[in-house]
């Protein structure tokens, strides 16, 4: 007797994502910078020839897209919900314990301030969410996209950040973004990336090279934190 399966096949997804080159590629692809090939085998670990193949299912699958650009194809993440997924699944694997036998020098500095595709992510997005949150900055909070209270929509404002504007985008406005370090919720959608972009514009902080950490200058973390205080 053949068993009735509902809902879409997760199996293909699971291991093209599983496979630890491709995993590397996509971790390294939450930084929202578009890579080349060649960067990416480096990444990986792998040579030119293997990444070939291994982007190939990733384009096919629709978890990343390809730009030419001249000689050049730069490869990025497909959209938002594949960065959401690929978040998601960290938060799990560091719940979980599944972390890596060499850590990075660069974790805590990760764990405190990170790009996480388009917005700020680590503690100090983390920070952000929560004082908005605690002066009613969002509504609709039992949804997966959140609007902005009449208050909410006076900080950002007020901050150098258009809600109109950003309502307008063809993407989402505002969703909680589980943090896998934290455990807690960062902001993401269109107001969290205002927000990163804000704070770069600002020169409180900028991002690392070749790296999705994001470094504060002193007086910058400074500012930021006393923005949250207010």
């Amino acid at each position: 007797m053949t068993t009735m399966k509902d809902g879409p096949h997760i199996a293909r997804i699971a291991a093209l994502i599983g496979d630890h080159a491709r995993a590397e590629v996509l971790t390294a692809l939450m930084a929202d910078r578009a890579m080349t090939a060649t960067e990416l085998a480096d990444v990986a670990g792998v040579s030119k020839a293997t990444i070939s193949v291994h982007l190939a299912k990733l384009v096919d699958a629709n978890l990343i897209a390809v730009d030419p650009q001249g000689r050049h194809r730069y490869f990025r993440l497909a959209n938002h919900d594949v960065a959401q997924l690929l978040e998601s699944l960290m938060g799990v694997a560091f719940r979980s314990g599944a972390v890596r036998l060499r850590g990075s020098p660069r974790e805590p500095a990760l764990r405190k301030a990170r790009v996480c595709y388009d917005h700020l992510a680590g503690e100090l997005g983390v920070l952000a969410m929560e004082s908005l949150q605690g002066q009613g900055a969002f509504t609709g909070l039992q949804e997966s996209e959140w609007q902005l209270s009449e208050s909410g929509r006076a900080w950002f404002s007020a901050h150098g950040m258009d809600p109109d504007t950003l309502a307008s985008q063809r993407r989402c406005f505002c969703r909680p973004c589980l943090d896998w370090g934290e455990r807690r919720h960062h902001l993401a959608g269109a107001l969290g990336a205002a927000l990163m972009a804000r704070v770069f514009e600002l020169g409180w902080a900028r991002r690392a090279k070749d790296s999705r950490v994001v470094q504060f200058t002193e007086v910058g973390e400074y500012a930021y934190r006393q923005l949250f205080l207010s």
